[in-house]
């Protein structure tokens, strides 16, 4: 199971409670982590009960899970001044006893942003700001104990800094990088990631951007054993078709548009043929986008039916 972590969208519709109940089933049931979506806004729907704060949620569940590894798909840059961010993600990472991933990206959302009074500059500043909150994040903390950070860029300016808290994991927490983007995601990725994400994508474009980012390694002078390769993808399993279709139907999508889009829906036989194909691509680990967070025996099934099914 160690290929497999569960993924949700609580802004969709989420409470604190539903989501730790989501990753005690996650850890029990073997799955090598819990991550979850960084937004403020709901895509479709009312939303209710409104959203919850990724770090502040994460640290919680930390506390009440003991092996679980933790993370977001992704913290937008925008979101968040890179010394607090810093400060947060090291805190979870020790409250969780060095099980904190960070995923982070430039933001997109333009309605979140303009909902919950968030500048949105442009998209080259935005991955301007997000390279420079990736130098302030790694330089802090990997800056020794005892010594200062200091950072001049055209956005943050970091004076005198202790650097503190460090996080549990060392140098610091894995970042996951992702996209589609053809030249400064594969380029920022070979420079701090640990692993990179394609999300919701085509064969075809996971074996691009699997291509893209190895050229970039290369560029960078890592190896591509160096990277794990992940995407992402919505979850809809059963053992028949009328199973399949009433999970469908929980989360208001059409089976046929379902499977057309994620090789993550069908039965176990269907869903094993067809991420084969991804596996010979290049993906190494896979994020199970669970829509319908009240269906914990949907997990239940995929680690029991489908995961015995790939081997």
């Amino acid at each position: 199971m160690s290929n497999f972590r569960v993924f949700v969208e609580p802004q969709q519709g989420a409470s604190y409670a539903d989501q730790l109940a989501v990753a005690r089933a996650s850890e029990q049931l073997g799955y090598s982590a819990f991550f979850r979506s960084d937004h403020y806004l709901a895509m479709s729907g009312d939303g209710l009960p409104g959203p919850t704060d990724s770090w502040v949620t994460l640290g919680g569940i930390a506390r009440e899970t003991s092996a679980i590894r933790l993370g977001t798909l992704v913290t937008s840059a925008t979101f968040r001044y890179p010394g607090p961010l810093a400060v947060s993600v090291a805190q979870a990472d020790e409250m969780s006893g060095g099980r904190v991933e960070l995923g982070i990206g430039a933001g997109w959302f333009a309605s979140e942003h303009a909902g919950y009074a968030i500048p949105f500059p442009p998209v080259g500043e935005r991955f301007d700001r997000l390279t420079e909150q990736l130098d302030i994040l790694t330089g802090m903390w990997t800056t020794p104990h005892g010594g200062t950070f200091d950072y001049s860029g055209a956005h943050y300016t970091v004076t005198n800094s202790p650097a503190l808290p460090k996080p549990a994991q060392s140098p610091h927490p894995p970042i996951i990088i992702g996209g589609t983007g053809a030249k400064r995601t594969p380029a920022l990725a070979a420079r701090f990631a640990a692993e990179f994400n394609v999300p919701f994508v085509s064969l075809d474009v996971a074996k691009t951007q699997v291509s893209r980012v190895g050229a970039a390694l290369t560029a960078a002078g890592r190896s591509a054993e160096s990277m794990v390769f992940s995407a992402a993808f919505v979850v809809c399993a059963g053992r028949d078709e009328s199973e399949i279709a009433r999970r469908a139907a929980a989360i208001g999508r059409d089976v046929d548009e379902l499977r057309s889009n994620s090789p993550l829906v069908g039965t176990p036989a269907e869903i094993a043929d067809k991420l084969a194909a991804y596996t010979d691509a290049g993906i190494q680990r896979v994020y199970l986008q669970l829509l319908d967070m009240s269906d914990l025996d949907h997990l239940e099934f995929f680690a029991r039916e489908v995961v015995p099914a790939l081997r």
